[in-house]
């Protein structure tokens, strides 16, 4: 039984123009999170891991602007959306319940990855702003996700069930010192006030920074590394709030 379904249509990878539009979008928010936003948290999910990692801030920001209902300057990350659908490829994305189990049915072998997470976060946009909160959340927990194409956990990450990327107590207790610690600022745990956050930009820079020597890429096991990147996100988020 179909239960989300997201069009996104792109033009070819190598084109030197780069385009994104989207088709038919079917995605519920009737529940909480719903199984619409968990598709777009799906498909960024499986596409994030493709995507230069340089491009994560700017995909936040993207995120942080629809969900907000600001106005999109185009193009992003060199691709712009528009209405149109002319000449362009067709990728589908599904989440489809079967049995009780529910899985993920991607059609995404013409597009490259970095089209199909603009195309899920752009979905959101078209949903009232009070649901926005909601769906950006999940597609928040899809651009921190590198654990692989586990359904069942996937889904269990992308509802906020998974414990293996909880954060410590502190960073509920003392967000701000905590956030600090993480991201590597000299800071004075014991005496920390709102003051002492570093400047957005040097926020930004350290963030990449780190976010580079964490991924996989550089050696270190998958869960170790989703769980250093939800934390070096959590850490962003505080400090940019």
């Amino acid at each position: 039984m179909l239960l989300a379904e997201l069009e996104v249509h792109h033009s070819r990878p190598i084109a030197p123009t780069r385009r994104i539009a989207l088709g038919r979008v079917h995605l519920p928010a009737d529940t909480d999170p719903g199984s619409g936003a968990i598709l777009l948290g799906g498909v960024v999910a499986r596409h994030i891991g493709g995507v230069n990692v340089d491009h994560w801030t700017d995909l936040e920001r993207l995120a942080d602007e629809v969900e907000r209902g600001m106005r999109i300057a185009q193009p992003r990350l060199r691709h712009r959306f528009q209405q149109d659908r002319v000449g362009l490829l067709r990728s589908r994305h599904q989440l489809l319940l079967d049995g009780r189990s529910s899985r993920f049915v991607h059609d995404d072998d013409k597009g490259a990855p970095v089209q199909h997470v603009l195309g899920a976060i752009y979905a959101a946009s078209r949903y009232p702003l009070e649901r926005r909160r909601t769906m950006l959340t999940v597609i928040r927990r899809g651009l921190r996700w590198i654990g692989g194409d586990e359904h069942d956990r996937l889904i269990a990450h992308l509802c906020g069930k998974d414990t293996t990327f909880s954060l410590p107590a502190t960073a509920t207790t003392d967000p701000l010192a905590w956030a600090l610690d993480v991201l590597g600022f000299e800071a004075d745990l014991d005496e920390t006030v709102d003051d002492d956050a570093p400047e957005r930009d040097e926020v930004q820079r350290r963030f990449r920074t780190l976010l580079r020597d964490a991924h996989p890429d550089q050696g270190g096991e998958i869960d170790a590394a989703a769980h250093r990147i939800a934390e070096l996100a959590e850490a962003r988020r505080i400090l940019l709030r």
